[in-house]
């Protein structure tokens, strides 16, 4: 059995990521061929507007919906952190005696999430997320080469990781920690500057437990996030499994969100503790609800 250590897999991440720079070619001839649009800034100004990465986008204040990501790109060399807590009890079944008892979950312990993004180059992201569930860290790269533009109508993403539990270090049965890399991608339509729409077509290797048979999952995430006012959102998404092995219910969320300067702040609501692509793959829990949060620190 090939085992894989936490160097090996940051050594295989480092590369992806430099293999993943694309060459910037020039506008072939028939694009500047009218030499009065090619001088005049007013023509250029909103194309390359549109390829900024650091444009304000109103409908898109975060990363993530949820826990699914989003076509926001990082600008080059900059950074974002991200803190996420889903807590243990469950709002759908508890009493409400119990639920003030535990200050909902709050004293029933809670799925820790922190990650750090960073922004190698123009369109490029290399993330890292540890959750406590499971001692799991994740590695993702993540190149947002195409923005929504008024010729080009959607916004693409494309995505690889790969995680794994323990540290990614084998159990203390000698077994290897469930590694499981994923490679998907996010498809966005933002519709005007009151609603974005997210498709996020994921597939994860090693999804099973307990059992010494490899199995995939893919599922398909979809995702809403609803201006209401100038900072505040209403936000949405599920994972329906398309295929593969597939255990529980698929994994639900929705939130209520307000965004202050380059600070976001996420109340969340959802039927499981998931905020990794296995974890997301592996469902929800039936007729489960947890409480939540989520916030994130822009720098730049």
């Amino acid at each position: 059995m090939i085992r894989y250590s936490v160097s090996t897999v940051c050594a295989l991440f480092l590369a992806f990521a430099a293999s993943t720079a694309a060459p910037v070619y020039a506008q072939p001839p028939a694009a500047a061929a009218d030499p009065v649009a090619a001088a005049d800034p007013a023509v250029q100004a909103p194309a390359a507007a549109d390829d900024d990465d650091a444009k304000f986008r109103p409908v898109e204040p975060d990363y993530v919906t949820i826990n699914l990501p989003t076509t926001l790109p990082l600008p080059a060399h900059a950074m974002n952190f991200h803190l996420s807590h889903r807590f243990n009890e469950d709002l759908r079944n508890d009493s409400i005696g119990t639920q003030f008892g535990n200050l909902f979950g709050l004293d029933n312990g809670a799925n820790i999430g922190l990650e750090f993004r960073y922004g190698v180059m123009k369109h490029l992201e290399a993330i890292v997320l540890r959750t406590s569930l499971g001692k799991t860290f994740q590695f993702t790269a993540k190149y947002d080469g195409w923005h929504q533009t008024a010729t080009f109508p959607v916004g693409l993403s494309a995505i690889v990781s790969v995680e794994g539990e323990n540290n990614f270090h084998n159990t203390e049965g000698g077994e290897q920690a469930n590694f499981a890399p994923a490679i998907g991608g996010v498809i966005s339509r933002n519709i005007g500057d009151r609603l974005a729409l997210y498709a996020t077509p994921i597939w994860v290797h090693n999804t099973g437990t307990g059992s010494t048979e490899t199995r995939d999952t893919g599922f398909f995430g979809l995702g809403s996030r609803l201006r209401l006012s100038k900072s505040a959102f209403f936000v949405l998404e599920g994972s329906p499994r398309l295929g593969g092995f597939v255990i529980g219910d698929a994994q639900y969320a929705f939130a209520i969100e307000t965004r202050v300067g380059a600070h976001v702040f996420s109340l969340t609501f959802q039927n499981g503790p998931g905020t990794t692509f296995r974890q997301i793959a592996r469902g929800g829990i039936p007729e489960h609800l947890t409480l939540g949060f989520n916030l994130t620190r822009k720098f730049y």
